[in-house]
């Protein structure tokens, strides 16, 4: 790393000294530190970190977990209005489509070109907008560039912000976004709807209003060292003027077939499932959040711990299909109710991919024994007619012996 790679934290160190933010400068002189530390520039780090813990004036120490301290709290309930969240280690449990890694690359790029972007006078503004269905992701990626950045997350609930006082909610606001502008992390707002909504809804009380403008005024001086995620299930519901105040958006929707393999793959324990069963997985998810088929997979292990047995395809169905989707809790794909009638899985299932869903598969799934399954596979096939005339070319009538597979 060249010396005018640590510019950025020398230029807000200097920042913040003059406008007496003695919390900005311990920040950024605490990151200068780390990054001439991890350069290899030991001694250096060494001396800077001396001079934060010298006694007699009103500078302390301020590495990251220290100063989760100093985030600030509600007046009224005194709960912090932050959370701090460590980023992923695996980069996998990000697994976006080709736009959507496009735009992540881009804002990627931004982040840690802003001292050579300032330089030429181009805006380095980094703010990002997510937004779809809830348990899509939003999320993980936020983690996700954190950990790219080397940056801590610190997410705040807007929902969480909104006072009985609108005054208070007001000065929440203000005390978050005033904390991220001193502090080197990844600010993360969810449940940004609740905060900007339309100015026009005539639901709205016109001070809730004032509270909506005065939070977009914030963000328009929120600091361009600032990196900014924003994330909404309801992006129907946010003010025109909060979408261009967002250089980057990306719609996070349902995963793809592909996604929802890979996903199965990352969150169930090594070695659990056969190509052919995360394939199975994947189908039977269709329409299923990542958040969906997260939590089925850590029901899965805690199970597969608790007992000391591989999870089966029949557990996985049984733990996933209750989670949902949206508001329904009903697959696409797979009926609950068709678990505990074998003809009708085992017809509908074929009917949609005869070569996914093997005899075999399906018996899987119904929780029955190869050897079973080829058994009332054997008798289904007994109780077919045979065609009125030899060489008749019409099709057989085939007709169902009533149970013939029933459990």
């Amino acid at each position: 790393m060249t010396d005018k790679q640590y510019l950025s934290e020398l230029f807000r160190i200097v920042e913040g000294a003059l406008r007496l933010d003695g919390d900005k400068v311990r920040s950024y002189a605490s990151l200068l530190a780390d990054k001439l530390e991890a350069d290899g520039n030991a001694s250096s780090a060494k001396r800077l970190r001396q001079m934060l813990n010298q006694q007699g004036h009103q500078l302390r120490p301020a590495n990251f977990q220290q100063h989760q301290s100093s985030a600030p709290v509600d007046d009224e309930s005194r709960f912090p209005l932050l959370q701090h969240i460590t980023p992923q280690e695996r980069a996998e449990y990000f697994y976006a489509n080709d736009e959507q890694r496009k735009a992540v690359e881009d804002f990627l790029a931004v982040a840690h070109s802003r001292e050579k972007l300032e330089a030429q006078g181009v805006s380095a503004a980094a703010s990002l907008l997510l937004y779809g269905p809830p348990g899509c992701g939003k999320t993980h990626l936020a983690s996700f560039i954190a950990k790219q950045l080397d940056l801590p997350l610190y997410l705040a609930r807007l929902d969480g912000l909104i006072s009985s006082f609108l005054g208070s909610t007001s000065k929440n606001i203000r005390a978050v976004l005033e904390f991220a502008a001193r502090t080197p992390c990844v600010l993360f707002l969810d449940e940004f709807d609740a905060i900007a909504k339309l100015r026009d809804d005539q639901q709205e009380l016109g001070e809730l209003k004032r509270v909506v403008n005065s939070f977009l005024q914030n963000l328009d001086v929120l600091g361009k060292e600032v990196i900014l995620i924003a994330a909404t299930n309801h992006e129907q519901l946010l003010d025109s003027a909060v979408w261009r105040r967002f250089h980057f958006q990306i719609h996070m929707n349902y995963p793809t077939l592909a996604q929802r393999e890979h996903f199965w793959r990352v969150f169930a324990a090594d070695g659990v499932w056969s190509p052919k069963d995360l394939k199975v997985l994947a189908d039977v998810s269709a329409g299923f959040s990542v958040a969906a088929i997260e939590t089925a997979s850590a029901r899965l292990r805690q199970r597969s711990i608790i007992h000391n047995e591989t999870p089966t395809l029949r557990e996985a169905v049984e733990a996933l299909l209750p989670l949902g989707h949206g508001q329904s809790t009903r697959s696409p794909v797979l009926q609950p109710e068709w678990l505990n009638d074998v003809a009708l899985l085992t017809q509908k299932l074929q009917e949609r991919d005869s070569q996914l869903y093997s005899l075999s598969i399906i018996g899987e799934i119904a929780g029955l024994s190869k050897a079973t399954m080829s058994r009332r596979a054997a008798e289904a096939s007994k109780t077919r007619k045979p065609s009125a005339k030899a060489g008749s070319t019409k099709p057989r009538t085939v007709r169902k012996a009533k149970g013939a597979y029933g459990r």
